[in-house]
């Protein structure tokens, strides 16, 4: 899927697009960012005790909000890839957006809601004077150089995939079907942002001798970790509601029922996303020939295995199309 503001369009390449899909490559960057995040925390969290900056605070509460998050979105991705049985035929895949919600909700409350109330409980009761400016100003610059690793590559694995769904990078962020890379990718942006918001903040209330400019930045940061949880919740209750497929991924779908042997035409076709990278086909064919009717549910049957042999197709369901239906084109 490709950006508005491009005048044509690249069919998407079912094939190029499972090859490049590897859930690996997820796992390993939960698990830069939770040591990035867990080292960040404790630095922090030592800068804030030591400066009493309301920012710095606020920025400790993050990181120790993102560690956490962090957890979730593991459990997400493991629990999530769990094989299909008797009980779950479509297999685990919602998980998780489940999981990945519950982290969501965490980033909202802990890290927006404890960073806005500082700031403000700062600005009515009246900042104290910081101390220990140069060791807060050591520790925002280390964090935002192990932040902007993390976040590095985050952006490699979004990057690669956005080229091969022919989207740019924010665009395959917001509409990919893996919400534990988008949680990273957003937490990590969140976090590079912050950390020069603390840097503000703390530089301006050096500068001027005025606490408010360090709670400024504490509610700012707050303000940043809700709208990106907002839009994390958003995002994971649209794809636990059952998020279709894009046109693009429906029109390469109907292209890949209509390469099948005997099928003369695709009449109805429909794609859900079930988990990370993982789908569900319901389609109405025409099938080529005049078969006898005890043989016509043996044919759709293999059809569907053969489907189904491409392992991000989790179950195919092919019916024989009503004469009244409209090619899917």
């Amino acid at each position: 899927m490709i950006g508005a503001g491009m005048a044509t369009k690249r069919k998407l390449d079912l094939r190029r697009a499972g090859a490049h899909d590897d859930a690996t490559e997820s796992t390993r960057t939960v698990l830069i960012a939770l040591g990035t995040n867990a080292g960040v925390a404790v630095a922090k969290t030592v800068a804030a005790a030591l400066s009493g900056s309301a920012s710095m605070i606020a920025e400790a509460v993050h990181s120790w909000a993102d560690t956490g998050n962090q957890v979730f979105l593991l459990i997400a991705d493991r629990r999530s890839r769990r094989p299909p049985d008797a009980r779950h035929p479509l297999g685990y895949g919602r998980e998780a957006y489940m999981w990945s919600l519950l982290a969501a909700v965490g980033l909202f409350a802990a890290g927006a809601g404890v960073s806005v109330w500082h700031g403000v409980k700062e600005i009515i009761h009246g900042g104290s004077s910081l101390g220990g400016y140069y060791i807060a100003y050591l520790v925002l610059t280390i964090a935002l150089v192990m932040e902007a690793i993390s976040l590095r590559q985050v952006v490699r694995q979004l990057r690669g995939e956005a080229e091969v769904y022919n989207r740019d990078l924010l665009e395959h962020a917001l509409v990919t079907s893996d919400p534990v890379t988008r949680a990273v990718f957003a937490e990590d942006s969140a976090a590079v942002i912050g950390s020069v918001l603390a840097f503000g903040g703390i530089g301006l209330h050096q500068l001027t001798g005025n606490a408010l400019w360090d709670s400024v930045a504490s509610i700012l940061i707050g303000i940043l970790l809700g709208v990106i949880a907002v839009i994390l919740i958003d995002r994971n209750r649209r794809f636990i509601a059952g998020e279709p497929g894009s046109s693009e991924l429906r029109e390469a779908m109907v292209a890949r029922i209509k390469a099948l042997p005997d099928v003369a035409a695709v009449r109805f076709a429909r794609v859900f996303h079930v988990g990370p990278r993982l789908l569900f086909l319901v389609a109405s064919v025409d099938l080529a020939g005049d078969a006898p009717e005890s043989h016509v549910a043996k044919k759709l049957r293999r059809l569907e295995r053969e489907l189904e042999s491409d392992p991000h197709i989790v179950d195919a369901v092919l019916t024989i199309a009503d004469s009244d239906e409209s090619d899917s084109n």
